[in-house]
């Protein structure tokens, strides 16, 4: 399905990323994955290449897509999913996550715009550069209902829909190339993380990382994916417009605004 073609998914070490990086495995893409660790990363075999890359050093980031460049010379799919913010929800003793806006440590604000927001920012420009030359590609940007909703916290609200608005204003630039971008929407997803904490939630309803990683696939396959450019996709919602399950067959239904 993707033959041929070449893709980074950012932050992929584990969770949705890795989730991502494998279903583009699968597909046939040759896929470059970063994360801060690379021992985090052995999953990778055959089409994968593991790049030690810490988002917030723009000259490790540089340097990745420098690799990309020299083994490759061509960039069809990115994948802005690393993310930062979510360390040290407990501290010392105390789940901050929740504090309102006047109590929150001011690193959690840094942290989701400099390894999320400017991350993906500084990512989807090195990967412009090559996809306007070849006139294609596709921008993916993982975001989450929190942009249009109050889910969490103020910080997590506003670096989310700074999301996608930063989808929505490089679409106006980059259509013209024929290169889409988009916001990609989970569900509740099984990533170790939530997992920790299953026999506290509701997960009827859940995906595997996969799950978001054949929404990717299936977008990135699409050869009229330019007519989505700019908008906000919800990762159940194309499996029933693309025709895939989850990895145990099932199919979540689509989660919508007044259901978050």
């Amino acid at each position: 399905m993707l033959n041929g073609k070449v893709a980074l998914v950012t932050g992929a070490s584990r969770g949705i990323g890795k989730g991502i990086a494998i279903e583009l495995i699968e597909a046939g893409a040759t896929v470059y994955i970063t994360g801060r660790s690379v021992p985090d990363m052995q999953y990778v075999n055959g089409k994968g290449v593991a790049i030690e890359c810490d988002h917030r050093d723009d000259e490790q980031v540089q340097r990745a897509f420098r690799q990309i460049a020299t083994e490759q010379s061509r960039l069809d799919i990115l994948v802005n999913n690393v993310w930062g913010g979510y360390e040290n929800m407990v501290e010392d003793g105390e789940f901050t996550w929740m504090r309102p806006f006047w109590q929150q440590p001011l690193w959690r604000w840094d942290a989701m715009f400099q390894a999320g927001v400017r991350a993906a920012y500084v990512a989807s420009q090195l990967a412009a550069q090559v996809m306007t030359s070849q006139a294609s590609g596709l921008i993916v940007n993982i975001s989450f209902w929190a942009a249009q909703k109050y889910i969490g916290n103020v910080g997590y609200g506003v670096a989310k829909a700074a999301t996608d608005k930063l989808t929505a204003d490089m679409s106006h630039e980059l259509r013209e190339h024929q290169v889409a971008v988009v916001s990609l929407y989970p569900g509740l997803v099984r990533t170790e993380k939530v997992m920790q904490a299953a026999a506290w939630l509701d997960m009827s309803n859940s995906e595997s990382p996969q799950f978001i990683g054949r929404a990717v696939a299936r977008l990135a396959a699409d050869a009229k994916v330019i007519e989505k450019t700019g908008t906000v996709l919800v990762a159940a919602s194309l499996a029933r417009e693309y025709g895939f399950t989850d990895i145990d067959g099932k199919t979540p239904e689509p989660l919508t605004l007044n259901d978050v």
